[in-house]
């Protein structure tokens, strides 16, 4: 994308928001929009950063714990969390972007806007393939052998293999990011954005964008709800008896799709609209550029959120990882009190160290079990 110095154009945003009207025949001034982006995108992307890191950061460390991913769910819940926690981190660089300007050099730069587009197409595909799990496994519960092929390449032996699928698609789309992303001076500010060749700025641009929308929610979508309408239409061939688990199941369903057409499908829609500007120039006039603008930052706020709602959709909703959840807890809470008991009683702890150490005493504590 190229930057014209003396036009007043720009507006904060990451890689995914930075759009440009070269072509203006004169002056826009957006004084007004990079006013508002220093104050709602520094709000916005705190309340993310503390919400999800606490969030992620929670299931990492339960299943770290465990040091065995037993199912194929374990693994995506952990690739997700780790995925929403690097996408997190970049939050406080662009808050400080929006208030400031870019003030970090080049290279992080470069880093910063590849992270965030690595890791936000990451979380999407995952999601796809957490959808797609959870139908194959719905199935071999019904006793139904639904795509047989698909069954077996999509097992925990070959697990790690959709995670490097995944991951590898979503660096793909980093690249350009990390190659054309630059520190350039635009409206009276240093500023980090991804700059076009002029031969690429057109047609580029909308390519990378549409693959983009493609990739980081149509699939997602598609694989989404053909996976939980098969479910849902499932679910509803139960028996009476269950009718009460039933639509427990289809509630859960019902939420995490609404969830995500909620938080994605605005920016989708804004970056589709963006996509075709930069192919026909649509946009000519200031106040609809101001307009889309301020869309675009409360937009991709919104789609952010999605990071904060991921555990709580997909972790703590599963009866195994509150399981897991509990024992960690009561681990947690059981050497504090150890802790603190040896801290009070220390004369004590060091009789009953000595006793367990003595021959005798091993015979009354043998049948001691927790």
């Amino acid at each position: 994308m190229d930057v014209a110095e003396e036009d007043d154009y720009y507006y904060h945003g990451n890689t995914s928001f930075n759009f440009s009207y070269d072509d203006y025949p004169a002056m826009c001034e957006k004084a007004d929009i990079r006013s508002f982006a220093a104050l709602f995108l520094p709000i916005m992307y705190t309340v993310c950063l503390v919400v999800g890191l606490a969030g992620n950061a929670l299931v990492v460390t339960v299943y770290a714990y465990h040091k065995r991913l037993k199912t194929m769910m374990d693994v995506f819940l952990t690739h997700l969390a780790v995925a929403d926690l690097l996408l997190l981190v970049t939050l406080p660089f662009w808050a400080a972007d929006a208030a400031r300007g870019w003030e970090l050099g080049e290279a992080v730069c470069k880093m910063v806007s590849a992270c965030y587009t690595v890791n936000f197409t990451c979380c999407m595909l995952l999601l796809a393939c957490i959808s797609l799990d959870r139908h194959l496994a719905f199935a071999r519960a019904q006793g139904r052998d639904q795509g047989g092929r698909l069954q077996r390449m999509f097992c925990r032996r070959h697990c790690w293999k959709a995670c490097l699928v995944v991951w590898a698609t979503a660096f793909m789309l980093g690249l350009p990011d990390l190659i054309l992303s630059e520190v350039t001076w635009a409206s009276n500010r240093s500023v980090c954005l991804a700059i076009m060749p002029p031969s690429m700025a057109g047609g580029g641009k909308a390519a990378l964008e549409g693959a983009e929308v493609l990739l980081g929610f149509l699939l997602p979508l598609l694989v989404m709800g053909i996976c939980y309408w098969s479910a849902a239409r499932a679910l509803r061939g139960l028996p009476v008896e269950s009718r009460g688990k039933k639509w427990k199941a289809l509630r859960v369903l019902l939420i995490v799709v609404g969830v995500f057409v909620v938080t994605q499908l605005p920016y989708n829609v804004l970056k589709v609209y963006r996509m075709m500007d930069s192919a026909y120039a649509f946009v000519t006039h200031c106040g609809t550029s101001k307009v889309l603008d301020k869309a675009a930052q409360v937009t991709g706020s919104l789609a952010l959120t999605h990071c904060c709602l991921n555990p709580i959709l997909y972790a703590f909703v599963g009866s195994s990882f509150r399981q897991h959840m509990m024992k960690v807890a009561k681990r947690f809470g059981q050497r504090r009190r150890n802790r603190r008991r040896r801290a009070e009683n220390p004369a004590e702890e060091e009789g009953m160290e000595m006793s367990f150490n003595s021959e005798s005493a091993s015979q009354v504590t043998n049948t001691f079990s927790v």
